[in-house]
């Protein structure tokens, strides 16, 4: 049994846990995708609570970026394919300055999940993508009233055109099943009596439009409230149940602490607890969370597996690489995780349902096509120019820096002997063919799909 005290005390380190690259990598990689060595340098310079709040805090896109993004976006849009939508986020993923908030994006994806093969607007599933990025922090409290309203979310769940003769029942069953309170925390009767709330909710040209004739001003009674309850005002029910922190706060210890065990009620509360005093407000608990002796422990480090784009993402930019987004999002959803595709309500399973001996061999010829696709940079040169700039010549000061940066748990010693003499074989080619080579090996490593 965990301690919840001691859980969400904050991280101090001790002569037993120092504070070191291998930790401030675990946070950047549960935080965003991973760190380059220079980033890590500068983290070990810092106290941990500092690069915390710094990390949350966050700072803006340069206008570079932006502007990058938004040609991107009309490009994307222009030809209507929805497969052009997933290459940019990836883009932004690899070079954004505010990784936490593309980090919880990617969570309130899986959260709110809506696929595209069923919206088939590109345009209305880019802007629900904008929608969880504004709020990826942010109000909870507000991002589930837009995102009831949100015309994606409305289609994908059957509720674009909600009549009084005939309520849809979808979006109020997934607003307290699947976003809000969990399952055993409603009866059908009030699911009925929610999506009462609902209709005369519908979408014209592309945007959310209520239909106040088609809208049921009756009295309703959802969970334990009573009266003449329109959207807005149900939501705010839901969100009132004292399920729902403890269910929000149990998403993200889920998300980035542990994939199992999973917390239980006691571990959760000081988190929902917080959650309710921060009026919802994401930021603070995420914080905490980050911040944590829980956080930073033998109990979490190693302990979740890494998504696919977790895993792509995190290897190109601990190693301050850009490829060919759009070979790599085809390549993401052939291993199970396309966005923007979502398989169904519920999100991605995730945790063990990502690795099995197919997809194992999936990621390690991901990992290999990418070092070889002749659009993959390293810090705008190569792999070799990125090595020879860390004055680390010796195969076996490489691979413990490899390892720093892209493996979580320690590898046994036989492990790091193999990828030292690929590294030490002058006949498999130049430095560059070993260097892709000796990370293609690693990437076959079940530690290496560990976070």
């Amino acid at each position: 049994m965990i301690d919840p005290k001691w859980a969400w005390s904050p991280f101090q380190p001790t002569a037993k846990r120092p504070w070191t690259k291998e930790l401030a990598a675990h946070l950047y990689r549960r935080a965003g995708f991973g760190a380059t060595a220079a980033e890590l340098e500068t983290a070990v310079q810092m106290q941990p609570a500092e690069l915390v709040a710094q990390l949350v805090q966050g700072s803006d896109e340069s206008v570079e970026l932006s502007e990058q993004m938004d040609s991107l976006a009309e490009t994307a849009l222009s030809g209507g394919n929805l497969e052009n939508l997933a290459p940019p986020w990836l883009y932004r993923m690899l070079k954004t300055s505010y990784q936490l908030r593309e980090k919880l994006t990617l969570f309130w994806h899986g959260h709110f999940a809506t696929s595209a093969e069923k919206v088939a607007k590109a345009d209305l599933m880019l802007q629900q993508n904008q929608l969880l990025r504004r709020y990826a922090l942010g109000d909870f409290t507000q991002l589930v009233q837009e995102i009831s309203r949100d015309p994606a979310m409305l289609i994908y769940l059957d509720s674009a055109d909600n009549r009084k003769s005939h309520p849809n029942e979808n979006y109020a069953r997934e607003l307290m099943e699947l976003f809000c309170l969990g399952e055993g925390h409603y009866s059908e009767q009030d699911v009925r009596e929610l999506a009462r709330c609902f209709t005369g909710w519908e979408i014209r040209r592309n945007q959310f439009r209520f239909n106040r004739y088609q809208h049921d001003f009756g009295a309703k009674k959802v969970l334990d409230t009573s009266g003449k309850l329109d959207g807005e005002q149900a939501v705010q029910v839901v969100l009132k149940q004292p399920t729902a922190p403890r269910f929000i706060a149990q998403k993200l210890v889920h998300f980035l602490v542990m994939d199992e065990p999973q917390a239980t009620v006691e571990l959760i509360q000081p988190l929902a607890d917080q959650l309710r005093r921060d009026d919802m407000q994401i930021a603070g608990t995420v914080q905490r969370i980050l911040g944590s002796q829980l956080f930073f422990s033998t109990t979490a480090v190693g302990r979740k597996i890494r998504s696919p784009v977790e895993f792509a993402v995190g290897l190109l930019r601990s190693l301050d690489g850009l490829t060919n987004v759009n070979a790599l999002s085809q390549q993401l959803r052939q291993l199970g995780q396309g966005l923007f595709f979502p398989p169904s309500v519920k999100g991605w399973d995730g945790g063990r349902s990502w690795i099995n001996s197919s997809t194992l061999v999936g990621r390690a010829n991901l990992v290999y096509r990418v070092l070889r696709d002749e659009k993959t940079s390293f810090a705008a040169g190569s792999l070799t120019d990125v090595i020879t700039r860390q004055g680390i010549s010796q195969p076996l000061e490489i691979v413990n820096w490899l390892c720093q940066l892209l493996v979580a748990v320690p590898l046994a010693e036989p492990t790091r002997d193999q990828l030292v003499a690929i590294l030490e074989d002058k006949s498999k080619g130049k430095l560059s063919d070993r260097l892709t080579q000796t990370i293609y090996t690693m990437a076959a490593l079940p530690e290496f799909h560990l976070n």
